[in-house]
């Protein structure tokens, strides 16, 4: 743990930058297909949950499908939620994505193996060749169940154990990655997730010797001060405290690697954002001149790289922090 150095105001992040933060060609689709989950996790920036109802529409899921089929520079296809298996389109999406070549990620809690009418998951995950990323904030059952629920852990292992079983974690072509993140502080002391590579094999070593589990990474995530992380660190006035203690650990050498400089964030309404987190907090990708987009208007204008500059906010520090952070783990 690391104690928080006095700090009296927040450096606006875009003035941390030497350069303007720019968009590379555009390779990655990440979309959230919607709120819809069989979950209410205590550190979900998505404020998914079992009583929430947004999810895409059919007209936004023909128009991704139009796009995944018009632009083979779309290397990967990631989708996430809520729980996205559970919202409408995510097999149509699987299925266009797959048919034209795509890595395609699903970000599973796992735990949707077990609810009913979601049983075959695992063999449609391994039919169709499913990159599988799936939350497991520690090896340990009584921090798992602490940030996700009671019960979790125990059907996220037997969920894995299911996928073991379908050749995930030891077949070349069948990866699982497990995501780690910090446990929410309770007081002004706060930690970056650990060296990456080094948990990744304590990781390894436990569920192996414990439970015969296979997988292929380690993902390590910094805590991002938006959603329900937002509002726990408010309730207990850390939030500003956090910013700066996120500041503080800035790590220069992580922006060239940042995961908004090559994706497109997507919404179930169909609005686009640079990154999973700025569509959490309303921020929208803009075009030169302001214009906001959506897919519709990528498809109109033909393009995936009609975007110049990446809208940056304070939260940007949790991605730049220590070792970095991005959906695919540390970034140097």
């Amino acid at each position: 743990m690391t104690a928080l150095p006095t700090i009296t105001q927040l450096t606006p992040f875009g003035r941390k930058l030497s350069d303007p933060l720019l968009k590379q060609k555009i390779s990655v689709l990440q979309i959230n297909l919607g709120r819809r989950c069989n979950l209410a996790c205590l550190h979900c920036h998505v404020e998914a949950g079992p009583k929430r109802t947004e999810e895409i529409s059919p007209e936004v899921c023909e128009q991704l499908i139009e796009v995944i089929e018009r632009f083979p520079q779309i290397k990967t296809v990631d989708l996430t939620g809520g729980a996205p298996e559970m919202n409408y389109g995510f097999k149509p999406i699987v299925e266009a994505a797959r048919k034209h070549q795509k890595e395609v990620i699903v970000r599973s809690n796992l735990t949707i193996f077990f609810e009913s009418g979601f049983e075959d998951l695992p063999e449609y995950f391994a039919r169709h060749r499913l990159r599988v990323v799936a939350s497991l904030p520690c090896y340990l059952q009584a921090n798992v169940d602490k940030q996700r629920g009671a019960g979790v852990y125990d059907t996220s292992i037997r969920a894995l154990q299911k996928l073991n079983a379908l050749g995930y974690g030891t077949e070349e072509d069948l990866a699982i990655d497990l995501v780690y993140n910090p446990s929410l502080p309770t007081e002004e002391k706060f930690s970056l997730p650990p060296q990456q590579e080094k948990l990744e094999r304590d990781y390894k070593a436990y569920l192996d010797e414990h439970f015969g589990i296979k997988f292929n990474h380690l993902l390590t995530i910094t805590n991002l001060p938006i959603g329900r992380t937002k509002d726990y660190l408010k309730r207990r006035n850390l939030d500003r405290a956090y910013l700066q203690f996120l500041e503080t650990h800035y790590n220069p050498d992580t922006v060239s690697q940042l995961m908004c400089r090559n994706e497109l964030s997507i919404d179930y309404l169909g609005n686009i954002y640079d990154c999973d987190f700025n569509q959490m907090e309303g921020l929208p990708a803009k075009m030169e001149n302001g214009e906001r987009l959506t897919v519709a208007k990528l498809l109109e204008l033909g393009t995936l790289d009609a975007i110049k500059e990446v809208q940056t906010a304070s939260y940007c520090y949790g991605c730049t922090a220590g070792s970095g952070s991005s959906c695919g783990g540390a970034l140097v």
